[in-house]
């Protein structure tokens, strides 16, 4: 049984998974910064590539208030490292090739088939402050996150 989405207000469950370079990346290790974490369905693909670079061109702003940027797939750490080059992406890219984590999330399939595109923003304390899905609007994640990190930093 899928588990509920999580939504605004719910605690994120820690994890605990490898980035492209085998990295361990976890929640509990960002010591109260504030993480955004977007699933997305699969490595170079145009919406996907457009999301990643807009997170990549955004990626300061990001920073500057405050915030690490993890991606997610269930892509393998290969794909993931050529994905990341090819871009010029500066965050890690998590490997969920069990979706483990997106279950854990609730992040559900889009029209049944496609990995669902999600944006979460988690501020310091672990808990979701932003919950943006939009399969189809692969750029609008990013304006989200920041408006959600700009009201944290309020």
């Amino acid at each position: 049984m899928q588990p509920m989405p999580l939504t605004t207000g719910d605690q994120a469950p820690d994890f605990c998974l490898k980035d492209q370079n085998g990295e361990e990346r976890s929640l509990s290790s960002l010591a109260g910064k504030p993480l955004v974490l977007f699933f997305y369905p699969k490595d170079d693909t145009p919406g996907c590539t457009m999301e990643a670079c807009a997170f990549r061109d955004s990626y300061s702003e990001l920073q500057a208030l405050g915030a690490e940027v993890w991606g997610v797939s269930g892509d393998g750490a290969s794909s993931h490292r050529r994905f990341a080059e090819r871009h010029q992406l500066p965050y890690p890219l998590l490997v969920d090739e069990s979706n483990k984590l997106r279950e854990a999330f609730g992040v559900a399939r889009s029209l049944f088939v496609l990995p669902g595109r999600v944006t979460y923003v988690i501020d310091g304390g672990g808990v979701v402050r932003l919950v943006f899905n939009a399969l189809l609007d692969a750029t609008a994640h990013v304006a989200q996150a920041k408006a959600a990190l700009q009201q944290l930093a309020a």
